[in-house]
């Protein structure tokens, strides 16, 4: 018995389009990772690139649940002493809300190469407007 590998062909990448509008982060940062891995698809191998593209659109409208928007925290830190910064979701969203979703999604990929490869597939826009209409990405209905 021999382990089958696929054979991840490039020209069989799909363009998914998710409309980010009213839809809470953590779940949609959960089927969004699954899309870039490729685990909806048949021939998933762990330690390949068969993943798809996706892009998001209305970062700025994403909810969360429950008193995340002034109670979560985001830290970052200078390297020096005394040097760490705190942020609110509420701010981040004023400042970046495309972070918000590439951050969510971050944290769901693997930490190594292939999840730097991983994230390089994913879009995220503040509006609904982005410039991939060439790729003629498929709207994709994201469980709630």
């Amino acid at each position: 018995m021999k382990t089958f590998l696929p054979k991840v062909d490039l020209a069989q990448r799909k363009w998914h389009l998710i409309d980010a509008n009213g839809m809470v982060l953590g779940r949609l940062a959960a089927q969004v990772a699954d899309v870039l891995r490729g685990k909806d698809k048949a021939v998933f191998t762990p330690h390949l690139d068969a993943g798809d593209f996706v892009v998001v659109i209305n970062a700025a409208k994403v909810a969360l649940t429950g008193k995340k928007e002034t109670g979560k925290k985001y830290m970052s830190y200078s390297g020096w002493r005394g040097g760490e910064k705190y942020t609110t979701v509420a701010q981040m969203r004023a400042r970046r809300p495309e972070w918000l979703i590439t951050h969510a999604v971050k944290g769901m990929i693997p930490k190594n190469r292939l999840g730097d490869r991983l994230l390089t597939k994913l879009k995220v826009y503040r509006g609904d407007k982005h410039p991939h209409q060439a790729q003629q990405p498929a709207p994709l209905t994201v469980k709630q």
